[in-house]
């Protein structure tokens, strides 16, 4: 678990009023749904802050490209020729969409992330055990910018600290909106952006948050999300569990049967353990390593 130092948090209690956790609670971990923070005066997530946090990180911790993009799209959007500390300094006009990605790296970020998930952890721990692989993103996006069609491995909780955007969530678990082939590929390496057709817009369900507002996001729930007109700030914590472990495993299982011919049953979503697929994964992939 990553350690944290209690007295870079000044805030550390009641960042989720009881009457979001109460939500919370009810909801975890299968049902997206909107709760309060009060999280949006917080300086480290000051513009300014943002960006020496970004020129900070390593590269590999920063993805940034242009924010005017379709729904769907095929791999990786293009970049913009900016440097990140000029995309998020002149985020209102530079056209961009920008994650930071780990930002447990920092310790003042660290604190930040682990105070808001202690508030959440005896629900967390109560329904699907141990708070696993804590991470926090930062996402700082132009106005009107779109984050493609796509789905996440964590359970994700995204705050709205500056703007406001819409989230358009779909059923996890339903191979209508991502195929059970697409979700194999991604746990064995592929990207995680999802094939769209524009006839998914009507069934999808709009979550709309503003400063002060979050969207909890179930494991693999495709998604996408539009900015409003003013540029925006957001941060998204996360945790694994050993249910969503075992959901990856399941699925790398079956996409590595598949590739013999089968068409093997999609793993089932919570309450459902999947437990015997990815310990059989686990096993394979241990006898498939080269001896030294």
């Amino acid at each position: 678990m990553t350690v944290h130092d209690p007295k870079l948090f000044d805030t550390a209690t009641g960042v989720f009023p009881q009457q979001s956790r109460d939500a919370f609670a009810r909801a975890y971990p299968e049902t997206p749904h909107v709760l309060r923070h009060t999280l949006q005066d917080d300086p480290r997530m000051a513009l300014d802050a943002l960006a020496d946090l970004a020129e900070a990180l390593p590269e590999s911790s920063i993805e940034y490209n242009r924010g005017n993009l379709p729904i769907g799209i095929d791999g990786k959007p293009g970049a913009t020729g900016l440097a990140i500390g000029e995309t998020i300094r002149h985020i209102a006009t530079s056209d961009s969409w920008a994650v930071l990605k780990n930002i447990e790296q920092v310790p003042i970020y660290r604190a930040l992330l682990m105070d808001l998930l202690d508030e959440l952890r005896p629900v967390i721990s109560a329904t699907t055990g141990e708070l696993l692989t804590p991470q926090g993103f930062i996402f700082v996006s132009s106005p009107d910018a779109v984050t493609p069609y796509h789905f996440d491995p964590e359970h994700n909780i995204l705050l709205q600290l500056k703007g406001s955007k819409v989230m358009t969530q779909f059923p996890a678990g339903d191979a209508r909106y991502a195929p059970d082939e697409v979700h194999e590929s991604y746990h064995l390496g592929g990207p995680r952006e999802l094939p769209w057709n524009d006839a998914f817009l009507a069934e999808g369900t709009p979550f709309a948050i503003g400063p002060g507002e979050a969207v909890f996001v179930p494991v693999m729930a495709p998604h996408f999300v539009r900015n409003g007109p003013e540029s925006s700030i957001s941060l998204s914590i996360t945790w694994r569990s050993e249910w969503s472990y075992a959901e990856a495993g399941a699925r790398c299982f079956n996409g590595t049967v598949r590739k013999f011919g089968l068409a093997p049953r999609p793993p089932g979503r919570w309450p459902a353990r999947n437990q015997a697929k990815s310990l059989a994964y686990r096993a394979w992939r241990k006898a498939s390593r080269p001896r030294s």
